[in-house]
């Protein structure tokens, strides 16, 4: 069973269609039959994720910082719950544990986290395959700018190439289970 990792916004203030994205999210992994890898929160869309993918049977990894588990939002219910010392060791465990990652909406933590995953893939530390969920152009300024950076060559195209971008959910599944088999 395929371990996927999703990064997301883990904010308590988010309109209800990135909550209901989130979700499904969660709902489809668990209906195409792969392990939900998450930062271990019960909160906003990382909340919501972990709860779709349980809803549909799914099981669910979460990797949180103790800090975090201080605050009390920690997913208590998932099937498995991994605490680490920092922020840095959860990314870690996180690419560790997991086999695809796709992104979703989110900010600055989301974007660390994608960044991390993305680097390492351009430095050959790790070949799994990685997607970008542009849900509603979500992401377009930010690929904007990162199509500039390629185009000054700061980013090479082997290395934007790296990831994937579709708009949907479903897709971003069927792209990562075609370089999973």
């Amino acid at each position: 069973m395929p371990a996927i990792c999703v990064f997301c916004a883990s904010s308590r203030t988010l309109d209800q269609r990135w909550l209901d994205l989130a979700a499904a999210t969660g709902a489809e992994i668990a209906r195409r039959g792969h392990t939900l890898v998450s930062g271990g929160g019960c909160v906003g869309m990382m909340g919501a994720m972990a709860n779709g993918a349980r809803s549909a049977g799914g099981r669910t990894i979460g990797v949180i910082p103790q800090a975090l588990v201080d605050l009390e939002v920690a997913d208590l219910a998932s099937d498995e719950l991994l605490v680490t010392e920092s922020m840095a060791s959860r990314k870690i465990l996180m690419i560790e544990k997991s086999d695809a990652f796709l992104t979703l909406p989110g900010g600055l933590g989301t974007l660390d986290e994608l960044f991390e995953v993305w680097t390492t893939a351009t430095l050959a530390l790790h070949d799994k395959p990685m997607v970008l969920v542009d849900a509603d152009g979500f992401y377009r300024p930010l690929l904007a700018w990162l199509r500039d950076l390629a185009d000054q060559t700061f980013l090479k195209p082997a290395g934007f190439d790296l990831l994937r971008l579709v708009d949907t959910v479903p897709d971003a599944l069927d792209v990562l289970e075609s370089h999973l088999t």
